[in-house]
Order: structure tokens, then C-alpha cells, then sequence
């Protein structure tokens, strides 16, 4: 084992002794992880910097606020995924399409779950997949739904790179895309990720409407024409609207 990995494995020893202690001093950490005080001290100083342990006026060491951060959006993605699985499923057996939850991670949208047992061909997405915000259906409409400042934001910042033959790679034509999804409630792409592949994804949004996830029905491109769009558009937005309504969205009953 190199010096690095070796610093890490006993980085994560000295955050697992506070899963049994709220508070451990200098010296309990040592006593306790059997670690040299010089290593000790040395990568106290690093899981401070970095907000993972935080020293009190006591001189007691507790975890930092970024293990509440952390926790707080783990709990709410298996919380969507909880309440998604069951409408994802009907949705599913309905339509014998590829259905997939997405949720944001900063400038990337990651697919948290997937229901295919029905679809004849396999997609590329995967759970634990990711994907920029400006391609494909479901993550567009992340972006498309979030507050305009934060839109600017990464439309100034991203750097539009193309994946498959239909990736979106103008700002104008992105711009024009996010508009149009505001107003439609729901978002199309094709090729945008592979090659003849199509999806068609709506909002879903907490109780404090805020986008939180997309939700997509997806397959091979040629299913996803004229009428079919229609019918496929509207069960998506449906199962959207249960999924916000449960997550507490009030305007997800109208």
C-alpha cells in the first residue's frame, strides 16, 4: 500500500471512531486508533480543511458540517426513489419503456434509478450513470426548471460538447430549448446521448417547489414519433405530477 492510500485508509479509521463517539479529543484519538500522534495531528489538520471534522473551544473533535450536508442529500434522494419506484413501475408496465429517475449533482445530473425489465433493447443508461445538464431529456429538464440565476450561471460557465449526433452544442439552440421546456412542462431529445435513441422527460418538483429530479421515459428512436410523442409526453408529466404531489408539490394537484 503507497504513503497515499495508506493516509486515506487511516483518515477514514479516525472518522469511523465517531460513529460510536459524538466528541473525542487529540489524545483519545490516538489512544483509541493506536495511530503516531504525528500522523494524527497531521491529518487532522486535512479533515479539518476540508469540513469533515471540526475542532470546538474545548478542544473536542466532532464530525463537520459537511457529513450533514451529505447526509441531508442522500436522505433525500433515497427518499425520492422511495416514493418514485412504485409510479416508475406502473409507468413501466404501461408504457414497455425504459423509465429513469434523475437527480442533480452540481453541473451533472446522475441517474439514481431505472426500471427496463420490459424493454426488448437495452439503453446506455445505467444507474449511478452521469450526464451534463444540457444533454438528454431528463437532465434538461433539470436545468430548464431551475431558477434563472442559476441557469446564467452555467450557461456562461459550460462548454457544450457533443456525445451523439443530436447533442445540443449551440448556446442559442440550448437557450431556445430551456425556454420552450418552461412553458411546455417537458422535454424531448433525440440522439442526444446515443445514437437513435429518443426520451421525453418531465419535472418533478418538493414542497418547496424546487426542482428536484427529472423523471424520463425512454427508447429506441423510431417509438418516439408524431402521435406516440403525445401519449408518451403526457404519462410522463402524469407520473411527474404523483411523484411531486407525494413529495409535497401543492400545485401538483391541479
Amino acid at each position: 500500500m503507497n504513503n497515499k492510500n495508506k493516509t486515506v485508509v487511516r483518515s477514514m479509521d479516525i472518522l469511523n471512531l465517531f460513529i460510536d463517539h459524538a466528541e473525542l479529543t487529540f489524545q483519545e484519538i490516538i489512544d483509541i486508533s493506536g495511530i503516531p500522534k504525528t500522523s494524527v495531528y497531521r491529518m487532522l489538520q486535512s479533515l479539518e480543511e476540508m469540513g469533515l471534522l471540526e475542532k470546538g473551544a474545548d478542544a473536542k473533535y466532532r464530525l463537520g458540517l459537511l457529513f450533514l450536508k451529505f447526509g441531508h442529500l442522500v436522505l433525500a434522494r433515497l427518499d425520492i426513489r422511495k416514493v418514485a419506484y412504485p409510479i416508475m413501475e406502473a409507468l413501466h408496465k404501461e408504457v414497455k419503456e425504459a423509465i429513469n429517475l434523475i437527480v442533480r449533482e452540481g453541473d451533472e445530473a446522475v441517474y439514481v434509478e431505472k426500471i427496463d425489465m420490459y424493454q426488448k433493447v437495452r439503453l446506455y443508461t445505467a444507474i449511478g450513470r452521469r450526464s451534463p445538464l444540457y444533454a438528454g431529456a431528463c437532465s434538461r429538464v433539470i436545468l430548464s426548471h431551475l431558477p434563472e440565476e442559476e441557469i446564467e450561471a452555467y450557461l456562461e460557465s459550460v462548454e457544450l460538447k457533443p456525445f451523439a449526433l443530436g447533442t445540443i452544442t449551440d448556446k442559442e439552440t440550448l437557450v431556445e430549448s430551456i425556454r420552450q421546456a418552461k412553458i411546455d412542462g417537458y422535454t424531448l431529445s433525440h440522439s442526444e446521448l446515443e445514437n437513435h435513441t429518443s426520451a421525453v422527460a418531465a419535472p418533478i418538483f418538493n414542497h418547496k417547489g424546487e426542482v428536484v429530479a427529472g423523471i424520463s421515459i425512454a427508447g429506441i428512436e423510431a417509438n418516439y414519433q408524431s402521435e406516440q410523442i403525445d401519449y408518451l409526453r403526457e404519462r410522463a408529466k402524469e407520473a411527474a405530477r404523483q411523484i411531486s404531489w407525494r413529495l409535497g408539490y401543492a400545485s401538483a394537484e391541479e
